[in-house]
This record gives C-alpha cells, sequence and structure tokens, in this order.
C-alpha cells in the first residue's frame, strides 16, 4: 500500500473511538450544556429501544415524522439506578436504550420497528460498529401483546425475504423500566457536532438512514 495511504487508513482507524472513551474526553464540558425546560409529553405514546451507542439511535428517531421526542437512558436489565460509567463500562445487565415519544396518529409502532431496524445491523451480537458488548446489543421491547406480534412479524418477514446476509440476534423483550441517562448525553449528537465518534459514527449512520427512507423524514431534512 502506498504510506501517504498507508498513514491516511491508520489515522482514521484512531479517529473511529467507541461511545464509551468518546464520552470521557467530552464529560469535563457538560456544565456547558445549555438548560432546556422540561416538555409535557404526556399526550404522546412511547416506545423503547436499544441499538448501539444511544447518541446514534435518539439522532435517527428525532429525525422521523411524528417522533416528538428521543431521550438517552438505559433498559433491559436489573440493576437500579444505573450509571453511565456503570453501564458503559458493562458492569450491568442494562443497555444503552432510547425511550421514544411520538404520535400515533402520525407514525405507527409499525414504522418505528422499520426505523428500528433500518437504522442499524441486528445481526452483530453484543456489538455496534466499533461499540462492543451487551450494553450495546440489539433489543426491540414491547409493551404488550400487539407490540410483540408487530416485532416479531417484522422480523419473520425480514428473515424470509433474507433481508440480512447472517441470522437476526434482536432480543424482543418485555419492557420494564427505563432509566434516563445523565443530562450530558441527551441531544448529544446535535450539541457536540465536532466530537470524533460523532464525526466517524453517529452522523453516518445518521445519514445512511436518512438517504434509505427519506419518505419517512421530517419536513426540511434531506
Amino acid at each position: 500500500m502506498n504510506p501517504i495511504k498507508l498513514a491516511f487508513t491508520l489515522l482514521s482507524c484512531f479517529m473511529v473511538v467507541s461511545c464509551q472513551s468518546s464520552t470521557k474526553k467530552e464529560k469535563s464540558a457538560k456544565a456547558d450544556i445549555p438548560v432546556v425546560e422540561e416538555q409535557d409529553l404526556s399526550k404522546y405514546e412511547t416506545a423503547y429501544f436499544a441499538s448501539g451507542c444511544f447518541w446514534c439511535v435518539e439522532a435517527v428517531f428525532e429525525s422521523v415524522e411524528g417522533v416528538k421526542e428521543a431521550v438517552s437512558g438505559y433498559s433491559g436489565g436489573t440493576e437500579k439506578n444505573p450509571t453511565y460509567e456503570q453501564v458503559g463500562g458493562g458492569r450491568t445487565s442494562h443497555a444503552e436504550s432510547v425511550k421514544v415519544y411520538y404520535d400515533p396518529e402520525v407514525v405507527t409502532f409499525e414504522t418505528l420497528i422499520i426505523v428500528f431496524f433500518g437504522s442499524h445491523d441486528p445481526t452483530t451480537l453484543n456489538r455496534q460498529g466499533p461499540d462492543k458488548g451487551a450494553q450495546y446489543r440489539s433489543i426491540a421491547f414491547y409493551k404488550n401483546d400487539q407490540e410483540k406480534e408487530i416485532i416479531e412479524n417484522y422480523i419473520s418477514e425480514l428473515e424470509e425475504t433474507k433481508a440480512f446476509s447472517k441470522p437476526i440476534v434482536t432480543e424482543v423483550k418485555k419492557f420494564k423500566k427505563f432509566w434516563k441517562a445523565e443530562d450530558y448525553h441527551q441531544d448529544y449528537e446535535k450539541l457536540h457536532p465536532d466530537n470524533p465518534y460523532v464525526k466517524n459514527v453517529s452522523i453516518p449512520r445518521l445519514r445512511k438512514f436518512q438517504k434509505k427512507y427519506p419518505e419517512l423524514l421530517k419536513e426540511g431534512i434531506h
């Protein structure tokens, strides 16, 4: 390989850090994050998903028409009041997750499932991109039997049409409890566009989804 190309490739590899290591570098700046007034989200339905670093997942769902808000947090485990250091370090049974507030008259749960499976790789066990560990596993949570059936039917459809070259390993899990992540994680991608992880992982993942499903996006998003 040409020495210049080799040097560029090695530099790119170092740039793509994990979600966990990237946070350690940015955490000191969390005091600069503006205080956002709490919204009244009581009229919206909620859905819960885990598919890798929650910065990426939050940004994907917030670009979808009918989604009012997506909140980063932790779910899928048993520990109470988990912290990012615990979850990100693999010291709990939780996964990085998002709570999605949506208007069912604009976007259906079925469509959110399409967004979920269309915005990550559900065939990689305990991994998503550069992030490794059970805390980054793929989980589609359901709150009732109807949602469970919708998820399972869509997985069957994906398998029948061979949408993926490898078996889907997504957990279909009964939702129990969501723990909101620390404030400095909320809207992280939007607030830290120059973060190396955001630039090299989060934004490309978001753009890939948006290019694939332009019909699902909010007006003004290309």
